[in-house]
């Protein structure tokens, strides 16, 4: 029994190392989330809170409806585009569409769609001609009386969570495209099915998307969740009479009555079980429903509406088709276009009265007041590296070293900070942070930066990683190397790109931690995701503009750079074929 753990131990030391040090803090965190939700008198003052029913309806309603107009998003963009030169575009600009938090897509939006926003005052512009020709006093003097802003019905934030969300899928989705097996195994499989008459978008929602809509379950679930239980987007843009239960939850945490404290801690909980209801569902639907969806997607393609439709009702389609598929395409990159054009915009605007296009001054000082708060990007740089960094190199080492059955079985323990809302995850990692005295310390800051990061990275990597082509090390076998020197020589060369990918979007997560930093930091810590927010409930919208702007620009530059890492080994390939 002695030899065999030993033999054990000898085996899977690197892996066991590598389990302990991410699955202890994880585990505690855990331990104390459910430590803080076991008080019975905090449920029964929840079950006696007027405004908890309502949040939470709002909650599940706003969550369940952005996570599938994403998903439905994401499908009909693939659709579209792949296996065309619209996707590779698609995926040129993704970088720079993940790139920007979505604290600061949310905060560009407003500034587009609010009563006093661009869109109104362009819609205004555009009349005013008219009116004053034909005098039909469509005009307006001052901003509307609607509220297309923290609207009561969650539709500003279902808009903000859904259009921010599609990239995320598109990237995890392109992950599992790009891997050689199922693009060998799709582009057989689509090309059989266009043999037997489907249309291209028919064969692709028929052959395509069950398969790759199964491999997407844990990126989708983390949308899920996430979508249910944001605390920033919601306080930016949600509805504040009832707010989410999210935001109910941090409130109430943030109070210094105990009894409110434990309140907060039991809403947590109650988001985290109506997730893992609708998570079980889920499953339960896709297992026993497959049945019926392959019987409902495989019936065959109608032809008679083709063989009855006129020529010019069938040149209509075909132009409908090519035309309209197009315009989708370029609309979700114009809409973040649209915002990035309103952040830069408006961290410069000056004195701006309705219902003029154009503010009547233009200013720098908005971003004077960021270069004075050197302090805010130092620690917002530092953060997201340092956390990044680790989050990435635990990964490689996790995926070369562990087992595939380990990766298997730790691989819900290991997206927990996913899984979890994020108002309880951060109220577990401040318990960590206080029983293991990190709180208020920059090494528990860092701690809790890379746990959230770190499932990203690795949900990020191991489709690339499992993808690999295996053949190549039996290659080099063959030719005298070591496993260790293949690894270095060619395994990680040829995945520079994702390696750098994964690392730009680690950084990413970083920059727009808010509860974490908040909780963990103990508010001695300012990030310019906290900044940006903090600014959002004043009247400085310049200001505000300036750091959420700033939330974009720090990714978007190490986007960059990861794109030329990758794009650097690619020209090397061309250049000395011999070396690829």
């Amino acid at each position: 029994m002695f030899l065999f753990v030993f033999t054990f131990f000898q085996k899977h030391a690197a892996a066991l190392v590598l389990a302990a040090a991410v699955g202890l803090p994880l585990v505690s965190g855990l331990a104390a989330a459910v430590l803080a939700g076991l008080d019975a008198a905090a449920w029964v003052a929840l079950a006696s809170q007027p405004q908890a029913a309502p949040a939470l309806w709002l909650s599940l309603y706003t969550g369940v409806a952005a996570s599938a107009l994403a998903l439905a998003g994401t499908g009909l963009l693939l659709a579209i585009s792949y296996g065309t030169p619209r996707w590779t575009r698609l995926l040129g600009r993704l970088p720079a569409m993940l790139a920007l938090p979505h604290a600061a897509f949310a905060m560009g939006l407003l500034l587009l769609i609010a009563p006093a926003g661009w869109l109104v005052r362009g819609g205004v512009a555009l009349v005013s001609p008219l009116d004053a020709w034909l005098g039909l006093g469509l005009a307006l003097d001052a901003p509307p009386a609607w509220q297309s802003t923290q609207d009561p019905w969650g539709l500003g934030l279902i808009a903000v969570l859904a259009l921010k969300e599609i990239p995320f899928l598109l990237w995890t989705a392109a992950a599992q495209l790009q891997r050689p097996d199922l693009a060998r195994r799709l582009a057989l499989e689509l090309r059989l099915a266009h043999t037997l008459g489907y249309s291209a978008h028919g064969a692709w929602w028929r052959v395509a998307w069950p398969p790759l809509r199964t491999r997407l379950q844990a990126p989708v679930l983390a949308v899920l969740v996430y979508s249910l239980t944001v605390v920033d987007v919601a306080l930016l843009a949600g509805p504040s009479t009832p707010p989410t239960l999210a935001v109910l939850a941090w409130q109430w945490l943030q109070d210094a009555d105990p009894a409110r404290n434990a309140m907060g801690a039991a809403a947590a909980w109650l988001l985290a079980s109506v997730v893992a209801m609708l998570a079980l569902a889920g499953l339960l639907a896709q297992r026993y429903g497959r049945g019926w969806a392959a019987a409902r997607w495989t019936r065959g393609v109608a032809h008679h509406t083709r063989q009855t439709a006129s020529p010019f009702n069938r040149a209509l389609l075909r132009i409908a088709q090519t035309r309209g598929t197009g315009a989708l395409a370029n609309l979700l990159p114009a809409v973040y276009t649209a915002i990035a054009l309103a952040l830069a915009l408006g961290s410069a605007m000056g004195v701006w009265p309705f219902p003029g296009l154009w503010p009547q001054a233009w200013t720098w000082l908005a971003w004077y007041a960021v270069a004075d708060s050197a302090h805010v990007i130092w620690t917002t740089l530092a953060l997201a590296l340092a956390s990044s960094a680790a989050a990435l190199l635990w990964t490689v080492a996790w995926l070369e070293c562990a087992p595939r059955a380990w990766q298997r079985r730790l691989r819900g323990l290991l997206y927990l900070p996913l899984l979890l809302p994020a108002v309880l995850w951060a109220l577990g990692l401040h318990r960590l942070a206080l029983a293991w005295g990190l709180d208020g310390d920059v090494k528990g800051l860092w701690l809790a930066h890379t746990l959230c990061v770190l499932p990203y990275v690795l949900l990020s990597l191991q489709g690339p990683y499992g993808g690999f082509d295996g053949r190549l090390q039996a290659v080099a076998a063959s030719l005298g190397r070591t496993r260790w020197a293949f690894v270095w020589r060619i395994k990680w060369p040829l995945l520079r790109a994702a390696l750098a990918a994964s690392f730009a979007v680690g950084f990413a997560v970083s920059v727009a931690q808010y509860l974490p930093t908040l909780y963990v930091g103990a508010g001695r810590f300012a990030t310019a995701s906290t900044e940006a927010v903090a600014l959002a409930a004043g009247g400085q919208r310049s200001l505000m503009a300036a750091f959420a702007a700033l939330q974009w620009l720090l990714p978007a530059l190490v986007f960059g750079l990861a794109a030329w890492v990758g794009r650097a080994r690619r020209q090397q390939a061309a250049t000395h074929p011999a070396v690829a």
